[in-house]
């Protein structure tokens, strides 16, 4: 039985610290519908639960150190684990960002609705799309992959290490170049059907200047887009959560 010393609470904090900050930010546990309290009591339960297999690799390096190591260490395990977080919430960003374009290409863009992961609106099909992703996220289980990263962290990144500034910098642009071109190649129809629908609408305005082309093709675009999402949400979404999948797999 392993004796509870001064350093074995500090280990402990410390895990509590880089597990905490990752699901301040990672997607699904970090959403605003989500409570502070229950946030804080997930981080204090994946802590209990993976601190017996950490403890015992980083408490005897905290023996004997000064108050001021231990508030860097507080600092650099906080930060790791945000930026585990972040490596995965881009991916959610990307999706937020193209389905905000995506609305506005197919005439959705005015149309408000209420977020699932941020505080402010964004159109309703976005919103919808993001419902659905979250809901995929905790469906496929995807939330112990991350637990079972951030275990497995502690073998790559051991503790007090941290990322490193270059190191950060260089992981975090990978990962924004990987997340965008996943939502941008899943997107891509939405925006070829948005640059033909208004290229043709634009030459049918040119050669008919009498009648507004613009406010008569408006609710046939807007039936085309409904259409498009009918039958490529279930591809679009697979394609998605496919590449997330392989990231919490591989990072």
């Amino acid at each position: 039985m392993t004796n509870i010393t001064p350093a074995t609470l500090i280990a402990v904090f410390l895990i509590f610290c880089r597990v905490g900050g990752c699901i301040l930010i990672v997607p699904g546990l970090s959403s605003a519908r989500m409570p502070p309290q229950v946030r804080l009591f997930i981080a204090l339960a994946v802590t209990l639960a993976l601190s017996p297999l950490i403890v015992g690799k980083v408490s005897g390096s905290l023996e004997n150190q000064s108050d001021f190591v231990i508030f860097g260490l507080i600092a650099s395990e906080t930060v790791t684990g945000l930026l585990i977080g972040l490596l995965g919430r881009v991916y959610f960003m990307a999706l937020q960002t193209m389905m905000t374009a995506i609305a506005m290409a197919i005439g959705f863009g005015s149309i408000p609705g209420t977020s699932i992961d941020e505080a402010e609106s964004m159109p309703a099909i976005g919103s919808l799309v993001m419902m659905v992703a979250t809901v995929l996220f905790f469906l496929s289980d995807l939330q112990w992959e991350i637990f079972r990263g951030l275990l497995v962290s502690y073998s790559r990144i051991p503790l007090g290490q941290g990322f490193g500034a270059q190191v950060s910098l260089i992981q975090l642009t990978d990962q924004i170049s990987a997340a965008f071109l996943l939502t941008l190649q899943i997107s891509s129809p939405f925006i070829v059907y948005s640059v033909i629908v208004n290229l043709a609408v634009g030459i049918a305005n040119k050669l008919t200047p009498l009648i507004p082309v613009y406010f008569l093709s408006t609710p046939f675009v807007l039936i085309g887009g409904l259409f498009m999402i009918y039958f490529l949400l279930k591809d679009f979404m697979s394609l998605f959560m496919a590449g997330f999948v392989a990231w919490v797999a591989q990072g």
